[in-house]
């Protein structure tokens, strides 16, 4: 690992996932009863079971934030994890995967209980992803995981909504956040998951009223948190109560919000669409790598948007090129 920097541009706390990614058709779907472009989870069997009937797969680290951390690290920022594995072949996986980007990861693996997390990620040919996961060890998260040093030490703290699904994993949270609200710092949440909002909506609003400074969310996201009409009025909503809010529109690009300004965010057209998964992991990471460095919300949109749209022409949430290149090449200007 590199020697660790005395700041942290950002570190995220999270699931700690081993994608299993495996593509797919909209009949295996049905006849495993999966509702396309959604995340659910699963229990251990049922793991197992989805795991034997889907086709090929490719195992590779993942989980939101994770991915997030490691793409920072690619455009040359640093980031840290906090996340929980066991001391099994999925956990080494997933650490070896990770520290291999750059990222500083330090959480012990624990000796006992559930095994490692792992997610299966079904692609179908229109590059929708349906997830289900099993959060094993990640889930039981606690606030003695949390290396308060590293937290610290943030500029940025980034924290993913599927946390919120755990008692033990939401102590967690808010004990991290306070610490680096306490030390100077921000805090930055992902809405996750439209379903995962719908099980949390009112703590996830008191959240972004009373603690989170940069949000990010996807449309669907956004306007489930405020029960709007319409995607437009969710974001006169949000622009109220968070610093920045980050609000995803596929291929319609994205919109920055900062106080009463919009700041709309291009899509970039780098390949063929193949994969959506990651995309918004990666708009976050090229985002928040751009805050962290001191550049206006519309430069950090610019390189969120060139990011996402290089994940998507692959299988996999990782980007397989260089970001840092990729920013070099399209938007020489905003290069730091």
């Amino acid at each position: 690992m590199t020697t660790t920097p005395s700041a942290l541009d950002v570190v995220g706390i999270g699931n700690a996932i081993v994608d299993v990614l495996s593509e797919s058709d909209d009949g295996f779907l049905d006849r495993q009863g999966l509702s396309k472009g959604t995340m659910a989870l699963v229990d251990e069997q049922q793991a197992e079971a989805l795991y034997g009937a889907m086709g090929p797969g490719v195992e590779t680290s993942g989980g939101s934030v994770a991915n997030t951390m490691a793409a920072i690290a690619q455009l040359g920022g640093s980031a840290g994890f906090i996340g929980r594995v066991r001391n099994d072949q999925l956990g080494s996986i997933f650490a070896h995967d990770l520290r291999a980007t750059g990222c500083l990861f330090d959480t012990p693996a624990v000796q006992s209980g559930p095994s490692t997390a792992r997610c299966m990620i079904l692609v179908t040919p229109d590059a929708q992803r349906t997830m289900n996961t099993f959060l094993g060890a990640s889930v039981h998260l606690d606030p003695n995981d949390i290396d308060l040093s590293m937290v610290r030490r943030a500029k940025v703290l980034y924290l993913e909504g599927y946390l919120w699904d755990a008692e033990e994993a939401k102590r967690a949270f808010v004990a991290a956040a306070s610490e680096v609200k306490a030390n100077g710092g921000q805090v930055a949440l992902s809405l996750s998951d439209p379903f995962c909002v719908d099980r949390h909506r009112d703590s996830f609003r008191d959240l972004v009223e009373n603690h989170v400074d940069i949000l990010f969310a996807n449309e669907a996201e956004i306007i489930s948190l405020y029960q709007a009409s319409s995607f437009e009025e969710a974001a006169q909503q949000v622009r109220q109560h968070c610093r920045l809010a980050c609000l995803t529109r596929s291929e319609q690009g994205s919109w920055v919000l900062e106080g009463e300004t919009t700041h709309a965010i291009a899509p970039f057209q780098l390949g063929d669409l193949r994969d959506t998964t990651g995309a918004g992991d990666t708009y976050a990471a090229g985002f928040l790598y751009g805050y962290t460095q001191g550049l206006a919300a519309d430069q950090c949109g610019q390189i969120a948007s060139l990011c996402a749209a290089q994940v998507v022409t692959q299988m996999g949430p990782r980007p397989q090129v260089s970001l840092k290149e990729l920013v070099q090449k399209h938007l020489p200007a905003l290069a730091v």
